[in-house]
């Protein structure tokens, strides 16, 4: 095991623990001797983790410290790239946007052994089939669902038949060809999904909805019967 991926484990195995907890047993957890969890303990309080106590009192971790750049496995380097280039392709410019430059963000911080792995990254994302057009603006899709505000729509069922709807959105689906509002609809008085290429008129509204959306996104997920994710 690499000294960085020691270190994650070590932040890794303190994250479990709400209270302080003995320095034996995170040394015994994470299968290194009391002498090198000191060491590594004192490396990640001077790279800002917030972990308070002594030999003797334990240890805790304290919420907020995110990891560093060189925390990164090259496995989850190749996973941050594909991932990143895959929305790069996406047609929500704003997102495809960031994603650049995101990743640029990364590679300028990685030591430069793992910055030249993203550059030589052979995980590559291929030319997808023609997509749907999109006749909105998904960023106006993604502001209502992070601050919960109802979008005022006029949508195109498969029917070709148009209808108005006030809608509470609560997830933005991308799929290969399309992109999918999931929402609660105020006409149909349940969860409908609305093919974003379908929209001819979207307007956002101040109006925010009565009920949170982690809360409608889990009551979604149970009519479908898709697990939680892990």
């Amino acid at each position: 095991m690499s000294r960085s991926e020691r270190l994650l484990d070590l932040i890794q195995t303190m994250r479990r623990y709400r209270r302080p907890v003995s320095g034996k047993v995170l040394a015994e957890e994470t299968g290194i001797s009391i002498r090198t969890l000191y060491r590594d303990i004192a490396t990640l309080q001077a790279q800002g983790a917030h972990i308070e106590g002594e030999p003797g009192l334990g240890y805790i971790l304290r919420p907020g410290f995110m990891l560093p750049p060189l925390m990164f496995t090259e496995e989850e380097i190749e996973a941050l790239v594909l991932g990143s280039r895959w929305v790069a392709k996406q047609p929500d410019n704003r997102l495809s946007t960031a994603a650049r430059d995101a990743l640029n963000k990364i590679a300028a911080v990685l030591p430069d052994d793992l910055r030249e792995s993203v550059d030589a990254s052979a995980l590559l994302v291929g030319p997808s089939e023609s997509a749907t057009t999109d006749g909105i603006d998904l960023a106006s899709v993604r502001k209502a669902i992070r601050s919960e505000r109802k979008l005022d729509i006029t949508y195109r069922d498969s029917n070709g038949s148009q209808s108005s709807r006030l809608i509470w959105p609560f997830a933005l689906g991308f799929f290969e060809k399309v992109r999918v509002i999931v929402a609660w609809c105020e006409l149909r008085q349940d969860f409908r999904h609305f093919r974003t290429d379908r929209l001819s008129r979207l307007e956002p509204t101040d109006i925010r909805y009565p009920r949170r959306r982690q809360v409608l996104l889990k009551e979604w997920r149970d009519t479908q019967g898709i697990a939680q994710p892990s």
